[in-house]
């Protein structure tokens, strides 16, 4: 029973709001079943009514969902290459405390350290006690289950990171990789929610996937599909971030569109970016999107080029998928005035028109998504243990 009524919680952070009709065909038992669970949620008060759902020719039935009031917060960190992020969220997703960000280079060895100072600080602002679980979510090969990060050494840190956060800080930790994350988000609460297969790309500093076919994750044999950035679509000899030449990431990341700008910068051409450039040896990757969508003709120039390359990779997911959506998603969905029309042209010449024609191609609006992910990670996560630990006992 217990573990039935874990599942309407899963359900109601997900869809909101259900009617016991919903929730018995969403988790699959039988409405006795369910209204048995939901009124003993209900008394428990961390389920409410709320109205009745809409009419399908008959009676309204009464609709439910979570009391965020009554249920434990969620820490989600968000964790790229150059920049984590950390808030506090309830189960209706609404942020507890104010959003912090440092530049951190998940590259330097003090990474870690700066990672936990952040969490800290963020805790900080909220009783400790409130917070039952923290979802993390980073790039790199992770395995959720064991919560190893496979991308780092075993030497490093944040090799066991999930282990190594929990000893830290006292609290449960789930960790996910963070372009599977924000393809969790995008498919419940972004573009991608009315949609059974939808590939989700994360364009942030390196190009990341999620793959949601037939409304489910899909992992792979192993639990690392979706290595979009290293299909050998580029002729450059460029070396990627693997070790390999060739890969999409080395002319379709923003990293690849900072560094043609730079160059560009470095040879004098006239920019609004020259300024930035000149004070501080390098630009951004949030100043180069902020200038481009403010018309800045290098920035301009330095985004087409990578978006060309990224739906090169997009035609090559619709013919190996034939998606209903491809969401582009991330830091870079914020430029799809100059990417979108890049990625169209590489679709008309890559991509066989049978197949295109029937996928729909859109950019996030979800802002902070990866945020987002976190706490869907973490929810997902749910078990009795949680609810036992922190005095939240369903009898």
């Amino acid at each position: 029973m217990e573990s039935l009524k874990l599942s309407i919680i899963k359900r109601l952070y997900f869809a909101k709001v259900q009617s016991i009709a919903e929730l018995s065909s969403s988790v699959g038992k039988s409405v006795p079943n369910i209204t048995n669970s939901v009124n003993q949620l209900i008394n428990s008060e961390l389920v409410i009514q709320n109205g009745l759902a809409p009419s399908t020719g008959g009676r309204r039935a009464a609709s439910f969902a979570l009391n965020a009031d009554a249920l434990p917060f969620i820490l989600s960190v968000a964790i790229d290459q150059f920049y984590t992020s950390t808030v506090i969220l309830d189960f209706a997703n609404k942020k507890q405390t104010e959003i912090l960000t440092e530049q951190i280079r998940l590259e330097n060895e003090d990474a870690y350290a700066k990672i936990c100072t952040l969490i800290a600080k963020t805790l900080q602002q909220i009783e400790k006690a409130s917070v039952f679980i923290i979802g993390l979510t980073l790039p790199g090969f992770v395995d959720g289950v064991e919560g190893l990060n496979n991308s780092f050494s075993k030497s490093s840190s944040l090799y066991k990171i999930r282990e190594n956060i929990e000893k830290e800080f006292g609290i449960r930790t789930e960790v996910e990789n963070d372009s599977t994350a924000i393809a969790i988000a995008e498919h419940n609460f972004g573009k991608g929610r009315d949609a059974k297969d939808v590939m989700v790309v994360n364009l942030n500093w390196g190009v990341g996937l999620g793959m949601i076919i037939d409304n489910d994750l899909y992992r792979g044999h192993s639990g690392y599909a979706g290595e979009f950035s290293h299909i050998p679509l580029s002729n450059l000899s460029k070396l990627c971030s693997c070790g390999k030449k060739g890969c999409l990431e080395v002319e379709a990341s923003l990293i690849a569109a900072r560094e043609f700008a730079i160059e560009m910068l470095k040879e004098g051409e006239e920019s609004v970016l020259q300024a930035s450039f000149l004070e501080q040896g390098y630009i951004t990757g949030d100043e180069l999107l902020a200038a481009a969508n403010a018309g800045d003709q290098l920035a301009i120039k330095a985004l087409r080029r990578i978006g060309y390359m990224l739906g090169k990779g997009i035609a090559t997911l619709i013919h190996i998928i034939n998606p209903e959506k491809v969401i582009i998603s991330g830091r870079g969905a914020k430029a799809q005035r100059v990417l979108l029309p890049e990625i169209q042209s590489a679709l008309h010449e890559f991509a066989i028109p049978r197949l295109s024609k029937n996928t729909k191609l859109e950019f996030s609006d979800t802002t902070n998504v990866q945020l987002l992910g976190g706490g869907c990670v973490a929810v997902g996560q749910l078990d009795r243990t949680i609810l036992k630990a922190i005095n939240r006992i369903i009898n």
